[in-house]
C-alpha cells in the first residue's frame, strides 16, 4: 500500500479532471466540523414482546422473560451485546449473534415460560361456578353433535 498510494495519487483521475493530490486541501476545507457527541451506534426499539417471547434483531432472534408478554420492552443492541428492558427492570441481555437466522436463548426464559405454562394451566382446570360446559349449550339448543360428527 505505502509504494501504490505515491503511485495512484500522482496519476490524473479522468472522472476528477485532477490528480486526487491535488484536490486534497479542497476536500478537506468542505468538509463539515465533527460533531460534539459520538453518533449512536446499533439499534434502539420499542417493541410489545409478543407470545414466542423473543425479538428480532438483524434477522436473529432473542429470548425474553416470558412474565413480559403482551408488554412494550425497550431493545438497545450494541455491535457486542443485545439488552431488553421492560417496566424499569432488565429482562434479557444476550452477546450479539452477527449469523443470519440465529436464536440465542436464556435458559432462565425457558425455566420461567414452563412455569408460566404451568400455572395458566392450573389456573384454567378449577372450578369455576360461572364457566360452563359449551355441550350444555349445545343441549339446551337441541344440537346433537355425535349424531353431526357421525355423518
Amino acid at each position: 500500500m505505502a509504494d501504490w498510494l505515491p503511485a495512484a495519487n500522482r496519476r490524473k483521475v479522468r472522472s476528477l479532471g485532477a490528480r486526487p493530490v491535488d484536490l486534497f486541501e479542497r476536500d478537506r476545507v468542505a468538509m463539515l466540523p465533527v460533531p460534539p457527541l459520538p453518533p449512536t451506534l446499533g439499534h434502539r426499539s420499542r417493541v410489545r414482546l409478543g407470545r414466542d417471547y423473543f425479538v428480532r434483531i438483524a434477522g436473529s432472534d432473542y429470548s425474553v422473560d416470558p412474565v413480559m408478554i403482551g408488554r412494550m420492552v425497550d431493545v438497545v443492541a450494541s455491535l457486542d451485546t443485545v439488552t431488553i428492558t421492560g417496566e424499569g427492570r432488565r429482562v434479557g441481555d444476550h452477546l450479539r449473534a452477527w449469523l443470519s437466522a440465529s436464536t440465542v436463548i436464556d435458559p432462565a426464559h425457558v425455566a420461567s415460560a414452563a412455569r408460566l405454562r404451568d400455572a395458566f394451566q392450573q389456573r384454567r382446570s378449577t372450578d369455576d361456578p360461572l364457566a360452563r360446559d359449551l355441550a350444555d349449550y349445545d343441549r339446551a339448543f337441541g344440537i346433537n353433535i355425535d349424531a353431526q360428527a357421525a355423518s
